[in-house]
């Protein structure tokens, strides 16, 4: 399989890892530039089984190329509205809205709300916000042109959740190829690997619903027990420290080299 990956991903301190996973599995790969406004991807080959990896951008972008395989899963199942009509009750998030970013919001006093971007995932960072901060980001953001957030972007909003810890899971052809922890809550103590019962959890998920041949599954432990916090799109996810890349590339290699 040829891989190609988009160079410029400043956000992300472990993107180097890909680079090396790539040398040390002896795949063919070709590193590009891509600049947020790019309305294509400026590359060419005759290479039909070609992998992308890298930002939202390119992730998007890559799905005007059909004859790619697997190319990019980006979109389709990821959003919201497809995937919550089989995990339900098991996401953390089960219950929301969606507004246009620039709404008004109906908020009680002290209250918090989990906001996080409803089809493109990486204009910005889901977080929780007090009232006062979503108005100060929402006019800061509209006002900034660098970015791609405008008027008409959606969002997603629901009730702020504790969780205990949450993991990211990579999974391929319906398999969990690694997994690990990249937050503790509430002095949660540290662990190296994730739990048999998260992992448990995560393949009853994955029997429910496999979402796409390969995606990414972030899934948290709540005092209600575990649940899905997100679906992420494996062409644009980001590593953490403890992700394994180079089993992730490797079984991505394997599947879809078949």
């Amino acid at each position: 399989m040829f891989f190609l990956i988009q160079a410029n991903v400043y956000l992300d301190p472990e993107h180097y890892k890909i680079f090396d996973a790539l040398e040390d599995l002896n795949i063919d790969y070709e590193v590009i530039n891509i600049p947020p406004t790019a309305e294509r991807i400026d590359f060419e080959t005759d290479r039909k089984d070609v992998f992308v990896y890298g930002s939202v951008t390119i992730a998007r972008l890559a799905k005007q190329y059909s004859d790619w395989s697997p190319g990019s899963f980006y979109g389709g199942n990821h959003l919201y509205e497809v995937y919550s009509q089989y995990y339900g009750e098991n996401l953390l998030n089960h219950t929301i809205s969606v507004h246009k970013i620039f709404e008004q919001l109906n908020w009680k006093k002290g209250e918090v709300k989990f906001i996080k971007p409803y089809e493109e995932a990486k204009i910005f960072t889901g977080k929780v916000f007090t009232e006062s901060e979503w108005k100060d980001f929402v006019f800061e953001a509209l006002e900034n042109p660098a970015n791609r957030i405008t008027e008409e972007s959606l969002v997603q909003i629901s009730e702020a959740r504790q969780t205990v810890k949450e993991a990211r899971l990579w999974i391929v052809g319906g398999q969990i190829i690694d997994g690990g922890y990249y937050k503790f809550n509430n002095q949660a103590p540290f662990e190296e690997t994730v739990s048999d019962d998260g992992f448990r959890f995560a393949n009853e998920m994955i029997r429910l619903f496999n979402l796409e041949e390969a995606f990414v599954m972030d899934i948290c432990l709540t005092d209600e027990g575990w649940k899905i916090v997100e679906i992420n799109c494996i062409n644009s996810s980001g590593f953490y420290p403890n992700t394994n890349v180079k089993s992730v590339i490797k079984a991505l290699n394997i599947y879809f080299s078949k």
